[in-house]
């Protein structure tokens, strides 16, 4: 009896087993390959329940979004030789499930197909076009961005033809980033860097000889100031001496008594001031007529011999 009911529930055990695998369910974020030995029977792309044979038939899911893939940054030559860095991205997704699978199995091996269509792709088109056409933005106005624009497209056109054999269809491909590369980069550093050197000395030049225009300017300016300075008072000390000389003569025509006196008291000052001074003189030197006699300012000068 009780082996009967361990059979049962051996047997009971077994059905749930079978009937549990025997149904599946497709994700709506998904599609699905029904296998039979290893060999492709069915293709769902509906999410749903569905029935397999068990024990016999597996399922292989596949994904349906749209994937993104990053080919790996390299150097590129464009037509007008000059290299560019060129980093790259595509959006992609599976739409044969059953070709892929035949094909690629994983989406690793799928990621490194498309990434090595993709560089390979970039390396012929860049190599048609100039440098310009890959740096400017594709959103810019003018014919160098729409250029841009229509070579992302053809990149797009010529990776999902490659792509097609594989039941795969890329949605985009992009350029992340198109530099120069760092030799170059610090090449045209220097060379701007010595251009605006260049630059700066030819102004600090410019600057030297406008500055020595005006300190010559200046110091020619400051030299004909000075001269006629210098003229003009000149003149006004000769008018300054001519109207003395004219006033002492007036003075001498009006009162020469007063005159030849004052004369007398200058030349006391100027010979008597100071004190070491000797002088050897006859007494009857005109020079003491003032001295010798107080009333000798009215007398008259003796006449000369």
């Amino acid at each position: 009896m009780n082996n009967r009911i361990i059979a049962g529930l051996v047997v009971l055990f077994a059905l749930f087993i079978a009937v549990s695998s025997s149904f599946f369910t497709v994700d709506m974020t998904q599609q699905a390959i029904v296998l039979q030995f290893g060999e492709p029977k069915r293709q769902i792309s509906e999410p749903g329940l569905y029935f397999k044979i068990p024990m016999v038939q597996n399922v292989v899911y596949v994904d349906k979004r749209v994937l993104n893939v990053d080919a790996p940054a390299e150097e590129l030559i464009a037509a007008d030789q000059k290299r560019v860095v060129i980093d790259a991205f595509a959006r992609w997704r599976i739409v044969d499930p059953l070709r892929y699978y035949q094909r690629l199995r994983t989406e690793d091996i799928a990621r490194r197909q498309l990434a090595t269509f993709i560089s390979s792709t970039l390396r012929d088109v860049v190599g048609r076009e100039p440098l310009t056409a890959l740096l400017l933005d594709p959103r810019a106005e003018g014919h160098a961005g729409g250029r841009r624009a229509e070579l992302m497209r053809n990149i797009s056109q010529l990776v999902n033809d490659k792509a097609k054999e594989n039941g795969l269809e890329i949605v985009d491909v992009r350029i992340r980033r198109a530099d120069l590369p760092e030799a170059n980069s610090q090449a045209i550093f220097q060379r701007m860097r010595t251009e605006r050197d260049q630059e700066a000395k030819l102004i600090r030049a410019t600057g030297q000889e406008a500055a020595q225009k005006r300190r010559a300017e200046a110091d020619r300016e400051a030299t004909v100031i000075i001269a006629n300075a210098r003229r003009d008072s000149e003149m006004k000390r000769g008018e300054g001496d001519a109207e003395a000389s004219r006033i002492f003569a007036d003075a001498f025509g009006s009162d020469p008594k007063f005159f030849a006196f004052y004369r007398s008291m200058q030349a006391y000052r100027e010979a008597l001031s100071d004190k070491t001074t000797t002088m050897v003189l006859s007494p009857n030197s005109d020079f003491f007529r003032f001295l010798d006699n107080v009333a000798g300012a009215m007398a008259p000068a003796p006449a000369a011999r």
